[in-house]
């Protein structure tokens, strides 16, 4: 089987390090860089010490020799047998000098000298065997000792300290590895869970949870993918109770057009019941045109396509030309209608339609839960660089939970449903994105008049001269 082939227009995907490989990586160059720095700062020292040990270990047999030669009577000089064992074991080479006579490899003419004028001399040379290690004792009579040891050998012991420190720096190494691929499973384990976890969200299982464990960061990403499954299981509900109350809404005004539009078709209505029948038909579609307007209008708010003509105008003339047709209808319905203007000019830069709009659609839900006898309060101000439009009923009014979700589609319809009359739950949610969108913001709270209080704040405008 052949993997798919990339969707034409969508970049292919790039295969990514994991963070483990990156981790262990890490560890593995810190590891190196320190082993490297370790063995570079340790090698130059371990070689001076080396060497001089060499060299002091070169004097005292030096001065061992020079006390311990021995004279024949034949006037030949020997060394003890022992001394000759341990000078051969050492690789060191025993010589006597005096002027005149040639000296051996290394040991120069002022050196002679020297041990001739009862100075000791201790020096390193270079030979065409190699560098040497020169220890010279005087032993009178214009006669010196001469003692010459190859560095390479003098130094094989500091050698050998510095391949072992080289290998326990790669079992270092080695283990620097394991542990960094130990840790850094241990450290990914919880983000490779939360990664799973996100996965499973996005296919839409919303009963995920992680459990928060590893480095702070980490746990908080596992309590934020919790709380994101809980927020989306919260508002698919909102979204599936919304999408149940339109269709039902839908449905009761399709129900009565189809039924009468049958009746009208049959024939079974009377004459005189024509009119009230067509007008009965003509409300239920005006219901049906506003309920699929205000759809469009909550899917169209913050896309591309959503126009807001923005002129400056008369809050306050805008709110007296919608109270003066509100009014009729509170009269209908027993509700005092009061509307509050600072008496002057409230200037504002919006768009007057979707303001009406927003006065339309909060007036119509505060009417909606107002009882006969109690009011309703349409106000406007300015308050600093906004202007204000504010409704208030003396309804049942909100809870502190209701303010939290007041405009969201559909949330309060499926808390109130069967409680107290209701809308579609598209009212609230279309204020308060178009308030949003016409640069201000709404909100929610207590009314004085001991029900609901719903606020809008849009852009002010300078006051003409």
């Amino acid at each position: 089987m052949t993997a798919p082939a990339p969707v034409a227009g969508t970049p292919a995907r790039r295969r990514r390090v994991s963070l483990t490989t990156r981790t262990v990586l890490v560890a593995v160059v810190v590891a190196v860089l320190a082993a490297a720095v370790a063995f570079a700062v340790s090698f130059p020292l371990v070689r001076a010490s080396g060497e001089a040990q060499a060299r002091a270990s070169l004097a005292r047999l030096a001065d061992l020799t020079a006390t311990s030669l021995q004279q024949l009577p034949s006037g030949v000089t020997v060394l003890p047998p022992r001394l000759a064992a341990v000078l051969e074991v050492e690789g060191v080479e025993a010589y006597l000098v005096r002027p005149g006579f040639p000296a051996p490899d290394g040991v120069t003419d002022a050196d002679v000298l020297g041990l001739a004028a009862g100075q000791p001399v201790s020096t390193v040379a270079d030979t065409p065997d190699g560098t040497v290690l020169v220890e010279g004792r005087p032993l009178g009579n214009s006669t010196g000792l001469v003692l010459l040891q190859q560095a390479s050998v003098a130094t094989e012991p500091s050698g050998t300290v510095l391949r072992r420190l080289a290998v326990a720096l790669l079992i270092g190494l080695v283990f620097a590895v394991v542990v960094a691929v130990l840790a850094s499973r241990r450290v990914t384990r919880p983000l490779r869970r939360a990664a799973e976890a996100a996965n499973q969200l996005s296919t839409g299982r919303r009963d995920v949870r992680v459990e928060p464990e590893g480095p702070e960061e980490v746990a908080a990403i596992a309590e934020s993918l919790n709380g994101l499954s809980a927020a989306l299981a919260v508002s698919e509900g909102r979204q599936r109770e919304f999408l149940l109350s339109v269709s039902h809404e839908l449905r009761t005004p399709l129900t009565a057009v189809s039924g009468y539009a049958e009746a009208l078709a049959d024939g079974v209505v009377p004459e005189t019941e024509v009119p009230r029948t067509g007008e009965v038909i003509r409300a239920e579609a005006a219901r049906l045109d506003r309920l699929v307007a205000d759809l469009l209008d909550l899917a169209r708010l913050g896309a591309a396509d959503f126009r807001v003509d923005l002129v400056d105008l008369d809050l306050a003339l805008l709110a007296g030309e919608a109270a003066a047709v509100w009014a009729d209808r509170c009269e209908r319905e027993g509700v005092l209608l009061r509307v509050e203007q600072p008496g002057t000019p409230v200037p504002a830069r919006t768009d007057p339609v979707r303001v009406r709009q927003v006065l339309d659609n909060l007036a119509e839900n505060a009417l909606r839960v107002t009882p006969a006898g109690r009011p309703i309060v349409l106000a406007v101000r300015t308050e600093g660089p906004w202007a204000v439009v504010e409704v208030r009923d003396g309804g049942p009014g909100l809870t502190g939970d209701d303010v939290g979700v007041a405009f969201e589609p559909g949330a309060l319809y499926e808390r109130y449903r069967g409680v107290r009359p209701v809308g579609t739950g598209l009212g609230l949610a279309l204020v308060g994105r178009l308030a949003v969108g016409l640069g201000g913001g709404a909100e929610a709270g207590a009314a004085p008049e001991g029900g609901a209080r719903f606020t809008v704040r849009v852009p002010g405008a300078p006051v003409a001269p």
